[in-house]
């Protein structure tokens, strides 16, 4: 009975060692290895072209979004918010110099004719006055015209003209700013960056912040950093602008032998494959393969043909870049390699982590092994 246990022991040992050492990619781990990687490259009759980072890799690759205003809108001249608009609303204070007056009547000295909205067409109406054109003109100069029509009327009319912006001078404000609404074009609210403030700010990052702007058929997107950094894109507003300030969407996936396996939302405008790897914990220094460092992308068909020196790729290209840490300059490629929208950040495990597993694996099935032979016995 013992020497049966005894062969029986030793074919399961034997069996568990061929097992584990021949089928070691069977064994539980988070992803391919840095040598299957390889071979499943284009080289090798695979799908994906795997290149390694070198600076002429990063120059073709550095690529970050094209953010700006079209000329429409940069070139549109600061408008002149004293003058009226249809959809504003004008208010008026007639002081006579009459006891009995045309419009203030008995014992008053002034009539106040409050909200009078200036109509599609540009007009308004004033009793006594009839119906004036006020769009167009400034409250300075609208007086005057008012001035004029009530003079033959009533002796020396003085008259305060107030202006409200109406429909005609507003713009809309929306998404991740202090205060959303539809806010009045004033002298102090005439550009872009003006019009913010007024509206809160931005709730976000700055780093992050996207400011969109829409007129008409003409629209453009920038930086929020970017009204601060050329006074060119701190355009100035027209009444109808619609602005949108959004975060940045943009974000990359970090996989592998990593400190954390995750979505990660881009914090600033570009983005190192360094920085992305200290965003996620760094590399596990109990598992990581700093050899084995990997960036894949779906590369556009024009950076593809530069990284590879081809011109006869035609559409999207599977791209695997490479990333040696250890190499002489590896940490200064990660520094200056630009992760992009959508990237896949994988770290493989070290040869010797997959060696261990195996002999965990060895070992588990040896201490199986001798529990049913003591069973046996």
């Amino acid at each position: 009975m013992t020497s049966m246990a005894y062969r029986g022991t030793r074919t399961a040992v034997l069996c568990a060692l061929v097992i584990t050492m021949g089928a070691c990619s069977l064994l539980p781990r988070s992803g391919p290895t840095r040598n299957e990687i390889f071979a499943g490259s284009v080289q090798r009759e695979g799908d994906a072209f795997v290149v390694e980072v070198n600076q002429r890799v990063t120059a073709a690759t550095a690529v970050v979004p094209a953010l700006g205003f079209p000329q429409e809108l940069i070139n549109a001249g600061v408008s002149n918010t004293d003058v009226i608009q249809p959809g504003d609303v004008i208010s008026l204070t007639v002081y006579e110099n009459v006891t009995d007056g045309l419009l203030a009547g008995q014992g008053a000295s002034a009539a106040i004719i409050n909200e009078v909205e200036v109509d599609g067409a540009g007009f308004i109406f004033i009793p006594y006055a009839g119906r004036i054109r006020a769009a167009g003109n400034t409250p300075e100069a609208l007086r005057g015209i008012i001035t004029r029509n009530l003079d033959e009327q009533t002796p020396d009319p003085q008259i305060i003209v107030r202006r409200s912006a109406g429909d005609g001078s507003t713009v809309t404000v929306t998404g991740v700013v202090g205060g959303q609404g539809v806010y009045p074009i004033e002298r102090p609210t005439r550009t872009l960056s003006a019009m913010l403030a007024a509206a809160g700010g931005v709730t976000v990052a700055p780093e992050i912040a996207q400011v969109t702007l829409v007129r008409g058929a003409h629209r453009g997107t920038i930086w929020f950093q970017d009204l601060f950094r050329d006074p060119r894109v701190d355009i100035a507003l027209r009444g109808g602008d619609r602005i949108l300030v959004e975060e940045d969407s943009r974000k990359f996936t970090a996989l592998g032998a990593t400190g954390t396996q995750t979505i990660v939302p881009f914090e600033s405008q570009v983005i190192s494959a360094i920085e992305a790897i200290a965003s996620v914990g760094g590399l596990n220094p109990q598992l990581a393969d700093p050899t084995g460092v990997f960036v894949l992308r779906n590369e556009a068909e024009p950076i593809a043909r530069a990284v590879l020196g081809r011109d006869d790729l035609i559409g999207a290209q599977r791209m695997v870049y490479v990333l040696d840490l250890t190499a002489p300059t590896g940490m200064f490629e990660a520094r200056d390699f630009v992760i992009r929208d959508e990237d896949t950040v994988y770290v493989t495990a070290a040869p010797i982590t997959q060696w261990n597993n195996a002999i965990g694996a060895l070992t588990g099935t040896l201490g199986a092994a001798n529990t049913v032979s003591s069973v046996g016995n």
